[in-house]
């Protein structure tokens, strides 16, 4: 089944030239499945190309970065990297039925699943120690400490999708279910400890927040509610398995669950350009057409681009 590889047929990679087929054992139980696919429709669509266009201001803001670019930069570049993964699925299942493929396939699901939650976790992390640790986070302000956090990240996504690509391992599953409970508590707590923050920094005797802290407010609001929307629906499901038939999970649960959480290489690269005062590297009529925040932005206040809270 190509939504996700882990449920995809269990003989594939041992018999290379089976005809594999996109619905196999969900052939009148497809609505699922269909779900997943239109969403993965937009990774291929939208979040290649903003990806890359995150990676490419992340490059272009190099002399001045901000303390979670190194995050930032690596997590576009895994969601590119996932975004390219359903075209080569689809001619793997009807053409090519290459078993080397299907394990390379099957290595990128695994570093879907490991890296997103991961790196995000790193980002509402740096956020968290910036807003609640101030001092704390002065002294630890350098890149070194950063790129030693990313090496680690990749080397637990590489391990788990080397995992996932032997498979056989048993109650390997729960992994996964585990990773994603532990990460969605964790980035639900940095955020909402930082909007808290936020909200009890106001001076005293005033009602208004600060410009600059009601932007850095608002933002974490929205990643809070990216971060509900696309991990919310895996965490609530995924757990209750066993209270699930074998052919629902499968066919129904797993697929819509895996969609939420895929979705987010193309929403997670968006949020990040609109939040920018001036998109580089597009015409202003398209970014008045679909960023029309950054239009709004760069007119009432040209500032320097910058990056998220």
């Amino acid at each position: 089944m190509a939504p996700n590889m882990s449920s995809a047929p269990v003989n594939a990679t041992s018999a290379p030239n089976v005809v594999f087929n996109v619905f196999e054992g969900c052939e009148h139980q497809v609505e699922g499945i269909l779900f997943d696919l239109t969403l993965q429709v937009f990774n291929v669509i939208i979040g290649i190309p903003a990806n890359i266009l995150v990676i490419c201001v992340l490059i272009q803001n190099r002399k001045e970065p901000s303390t979670s670019d190194v995050f930032l930069g690596s997590l576009a570049f895994m969601d590119a990297y996932f975004g390219i993964v359903p075209p080569i699925s689809f001619l793997n299942f009807y053409h090519w039925h290459n078993k080397e493929v299907w394990s390379s396939i099957k290595f990128a699901y695994g570093v879907k699943d490991t890296s997103g939650p991961l790196f995000l976790s790193c980002i509402c992390l740096d956020r968290f120690m910036a807003v609640v640790f101030p001092v704390l986070f002065g002294q630890l302000k350098p890149v070194k400490y950063r790129v030693i956090l990313t090496v680690i990240v990749f080397l637990l996504t590489f391990a788990y999708s080397a995992a996932k690509t032997v498979g056989g391992l048993p109650n390997f599953e729960k992994v996964f279910t585990g990773e994603i409970l532990a990460t969605f508590t964790w980035m639900t707590m940095c955020n909402v400890c930082i909007l808290r923050a936020l909200k009890k920094s106001r001076g005293a005797g005033k009602d208004d927040m600060h410009p600059m802290k009601k932007r850095a407010f608002k933002i974490v609001l929205s990643i809070l509610c990216i971060i509900i929307c696309n991990y919310l629906p895996p965490v609530a499901l995924f757990p209750f398995e066993d209270h699930y038939t074998p052919d629902v999970f499968r066919c129904y649960v797993q697929p819509v669950g895996f969609a939420f959480l895929n979705i987010s290489s193309t929403i997670q690269p968006l949020v990040y350009l609109s939040r920018l005062d001036k998109v580089p590297f597009l015409p202003d009529n398209c970014v008045k057409r679909f960023f029309p925040c950054c239009e709004r932005k760069s007119n009432e206040a040209p500032k320097k681009e910058g990056n998220p809270a």
